[in-house]
């Protein structure tokens, strides 16, 4: 089940504790450090229409100014753990939230093949010290009904949680807001931050979060109140967008967005001061499925992705 916030509250005790005698000023201190941001950025390929394996991943991300860069499960296992914490430690970078290598989605034969193969891949992923891990709930099923759909996927998720568990990570889930997606199949699924709670609390994993998007925030009519009933520790990933101008929210498609503050149409500002509110400290990327930059080069998509961050997060310091 998602926790209670406590973190602010751990923090004022420590520093109170430490300097009663500060009386007000040290209140003040306590303040601004609970509000200073914590998140950082996160380069994902493919997210930009990149295609890079893990060293070239490393490369683009150092080149153009990431916090932090995905890791593939696949690529740390084939050539080793060692050479990639050489070239994060070379380019002051750390790891973002990796992929769960796992279709859950599917039929049984491809969830289990999978879950197969998982404790290898966790095995990589947590000898080269990843932590988050992220996957996404498809939020319509042209067979399940919404009961039959939550139980098999809450049943599933908890084997891959438990797995994840063994090795100090944590997964996150995220929802698909967009209404064309859970409209689309004869019976909708999870799609809002409550329904992901009700999921999570199922599934009883300990170790299991959110991935916020502020496209999917955005287009369940979620507000800064809902990512504030969240804690640090209840999001796993965030992933950051805007959308296009002049299409109404319900008619939006899920795979043709912007880059963060493009348009201004989402409220970058309001999802990000909530996360830092919350005290959120780990990776942001940029998801946009966006034509034009899936038309630029490589090295061009990386560097608009990473000022389009650089932009957005210095609205929150």
């Amino acid at each position: 089940m998602l926790t209670v916030a406590a973190g602010s509250n751990k923090m004022n005790r420590r520093y109170f504790g430490r300097s009663c005698l500060a009386g007000l000023a040290g209140l003040s201190t306590v303040r601004s450090t609970a509000q200073q941001r914590k998140f950082y950025s996160a380069f994902v390929p493919g997210s930009l229409g990149v295609k890079a394996d893990q060293a070239k991943a490393i490369e683009l991300a150092a080149k153009y100014g990431y916090d932090s860069v995905q890791p593939f499960p696949g690529d740390l296992r084939r050539h080793g753990v060692q050479r990639y914490l050489e070239a994060l430690e070379r380019h002051q970078l750390r790891w973002a939230a990796a992929g769960l290598p796992v279709n859950f989605r599917s039929d049984d034969d491809a969830f289990a093949e999978d879950m197969s193969e998982l404790p290898a891949n966790a095995d990589a992923l947590q000898e080269a010290g990843v932590t988050r891990v992220g996957t996404w709930l498809s939020p319509a099923h042209e067979e399940l009904t919404y009961l039959q759909n939550f139980k098999r996927t809450a049943n599933r998720l908890r084997q891959v949680a438990n797995v994840l568990r063994d090795r100090d990570m944590r997964l996150g889930l995220e929802y698909v807001g967009t209404k064309r997606n859970w409209t689309g199949s004869r019976y909708s699924f999870v799609h809002t931050m409550a329904g992901t709670k009700e999921l999570i609390a199922e599934i009883r994993g300990p170790n299991v979060g959110v991935v916020l998007d502020s496209w999917h925030w955005w287009t369940s009519r979620e507000t800064a109140d809902d990512i504030r009933t969240l804690s640090n520790d209840d999001v796993v990933s965030a992933d950051l967008n805007d959308a296009p101008r002049g299409i109404e929210r319900e008619d939006q498609y899920d795979n043709r967005r912007e880059l963060p503050l493009d348009t201004g149409v989402i409220n970058v500002r309001d999802f990000l001061e909530a996360l830092v509110m919350i005290g959120y400290d780990g990776p942001i990327r940029a998801e946009p499925f966006n034509k034009r930059l899936n038309e630029m080069e490589d090295e061009q998509a990386s560097r608009v992705a990473s000022e389009s961050l650089r932009k957005a997060f210095a609205l929150v310091g």
